[in-house]
């Protein structure tokens, strides 16, 4: 059986305070894209469960990729059978954009299926959601808000169809645990909901992302790619997640091209929505 795992944006990334746990509880809205990997589950024709990766480089060993984990999660609770899993890496990592969580909640749902366990999506998600804050969202896969550690999901009616969406990936990284240590959580003057619901050319000012100013201070250059986005016809950009990707939502392809090009030395990938 093959899948193609998809990616996603933040659409605003409100931090409102610090838990007592470590972790934070935020308010953003995750929004599905059409930017994916391929992942590939087969039975063990050796009788040994075996994850190979091509594509992206994955640094890091098979038994700590989230796909893995997600495999020995459900093998803890249901009699499951050795599987050989393939995934080819196309969706950058460490990029704000959700790949290795979409990987595993895919792995997830794709042996729900091929081993027939009828475990329905709320406990499928309950389980992503041990994996990674932002799994439990792509079980459902459409527009959610989400609060919490971003693992409390609600849909939201938020529809982006006929934009285009211009991701901007340059070859740089931002680690998140550094990017959550240099925010002030603070509530925000206007409900993330509210804002949503305003037409798209409302959005730049109001919708924010709070990792924004620690993050384009230490990485200006990131900044700088918002702001050609905006010079360029977006409607709206943003930094997704905690970065690195950038994005800008057009009325287009034909404009959406145009400022891809302008971007050379970075990675870019232009999506019909």
């Amino acid at each position: 059986m093959i899948t193609f795992p998809n990616a996603k944006i933040n659409l605003g990334l409100n931090i409102v305070e610090r838990r007592h746990d470590g972790y934070h509880n935020i308010e953003t809205v995750f929004y599905p894209i059409p930017l994916t990997d391929v992942l590939e589950i087969v039975p063990a024709r050796d009788g040994e469960v075996s994850l190979t990766c091509y594509g992206n480089a994955v640094d890091c060993p098979a038994e700590k990729n989230l796909v893995m984990r997600a495999y020995r999660l459900l093998q803890e609770r249901y009699d499951i059978p050795p599987m050989a899993i393939y995934l080819y890496k196309h969706i950058p990592d460490g990029a704000g954009l959700g790949g290795g969580s979409s990987d595993a909640a895919h792995t997830l749902m794709m042996l729900n299926q091929l081993c027939e366990l009828h475990v329905p999506d709320v406990e499928l998600a309950a389980m992503a959601a041990t994996l990674g804050a932002d799994c439990a969202f792509f079980i459902y896969n459409r527009p959610m808000l989400a609060t919490g550690i971003g693992d409390q999901l609600s849909p939201i009616d938020v529809d982006l169809k006929g934009k285009t969406l211009l991701l901007v990936k340059p070859p740089v990284g931002v680690d998140t645990r550094t990017a959550y240590s240099r925010v002030v959580p603070q509530v925000p003057d206007l409900s993330l909901h509210d804002i949503i619901c305003r037409p798209i050319e409302t959005w730049d000012g109001l919708l924010v992302n709070d990792f924004e100013p620690s993050v384009f201070a230490a990485l200006p250059q990131l900044w700088l790619i918002k702001a050609a986005l905006l010079d360029a016809g977006a409607q709206y950009a943003a930094m997704s997640g905690s970065g690195s990707t950038v994005f800008g939502i057009f009325n287009n392809d034909k404009l959406a091209e145009q400022a891809a090009d302008t971007f050379t030395d970075c990675a870019t990938f232009v999506l019909g929505l």
